[in-house]
């Protein structure tokens, strides 16, 4: 009898921590979340204009010359959305919303209704707000959002206003998405910075942004620039190692630097492949999140494949990290 009551002693014990341990982690999850935050303020033009000098050889009236700056900015912002920045991985496909995560362990994420429809969150956004939710993932109201900010540090003013004006020329659609949830284990990953935003990965807020991206052609330059959206995964080194902000099922992230026995034995066939078809040279098929990343790397160019590969092989071959 008195082995059972230590038992049951022990065990109501234990339950209490739990539950005092939840409760911390709760109201630190809740401070993460709620706290109020500044960054930089910038502004662009939203579509960028044409260089004047095209404007004069054109002989472009005024209205001409918007017209065509308009054109221009959606088929470079379609491209950008369809194969680099994956907008509509989050937003969904007529950025209405969509699922980011949906797990009662993890919580619930849905990427938010950004069209001008009813219940569409950036109506009123200027270029500001756009730079400090999708540079630096911040909401308008200073509070910390779910936006993977991280993998676009290096998103040119050109780029984003190019996408801006993508989506706010998508027919609106009419849709209220549920405010984030965490469930317990995300509340708890959250707290004890498992799971930690974009805010507070990227370590430079006050760094500016180039006004245009390199030229396009196939250099490590213009490839080191497009390597900037695979560093969220991947670290800042594309070394590789464990996805800190992503969810906990996803393997660690490979090492993208030339190292012998890996990723630099590999061919720019096999590159091309994994990228075009998700397979890699063992015949293996990629696996979350590489494999939904893959509908999106499909649609490069082949100047931005032979770009970006220049670039990964002038790199330095790193050791993964932990």
């Amino acid at each position: 009898m008195n082995t059972l009551k230590i038992l049951g002693t022990l065990l109501a014990t234990l339950v209490l921590l739990g539950a005092g341990g939840f409760v911390w982690a709760r109201g630190k999850s809740n401070e993460i979340l709620d706290r109020r935050l500044d960054v930089h303020r910038v502004d662009f033009p939203v579509p960028f204009p044409l260089d004047p000098a095209e404007i004069e050889r054109a002989g472009f009236t005024p209205a001409q010359s918007d017209s065509a700056a308009l054109a221009r900015a959606m088929e470079r912002g379609r491209h950008l959305v369809d194969s680099r920045f994956a907008c509509t991985e989050c937003h969904g496909e007529d950025f209405g919303g969509g699922v980011m995560v949906d797990d009662p362990m993890i919580g619930t994420l849905l990427g938010p209704n950004i069209t001008s429809g009813a219940g569409g969150r950036v109506v009123s956004y200027t270029p500001s707000d756009w730079d400090r939710i999708v540079r630096h993932g911040l909401l308008p109201d200073g509070r910390p959002g779910a936006m993977p900010a991280q993998d676009f540090q290096g998103m040119s003013d050109q780029e984003l206003s190019d996408i801006v004006v993508l989506i706010r020329s998508a027919p609106p659609v009419d849709a209220e998405v549920e405010a984030p949830t965490l469930g317990p284990l995300g509340t708890v990953l959250m707290a004890t910075g498992q799971i930690v935003l974009a805010y507070d990965e990227i370590t430079d807020h006050e760094r500016g942004h180039a006004t245009l991206p390199p030229v396009t052609e196939a250099s490590a330059e213009f490839g080191a620039h497009l390597a900037t959206v695979c560093t969220g995964c991947h670290k800042a080194d594309l070394s590789g190692g464990k996805v800190g902000g992503g969810d906990p099922s996803w393997p660690a992230a490979a090492n993208l630097t030339p190292v012998a026995g890996a990723f630099g034995d590999w061919t720019y066939q096999q590159f091309v492949t994994a990228m075009t078809e998700g397979t890699r040279p063992d015949g293996r098929a990629l696996v979350a999140p590489m494999d939904a990343v893959v509908g999106y790397t499909s649609n490069m160019t082949e100047t931005e494949r032979q770009a970006l590969w220049a670039y990964l092989r002038s790199i330095p071959a790193q050791a993964t990290e932990g």
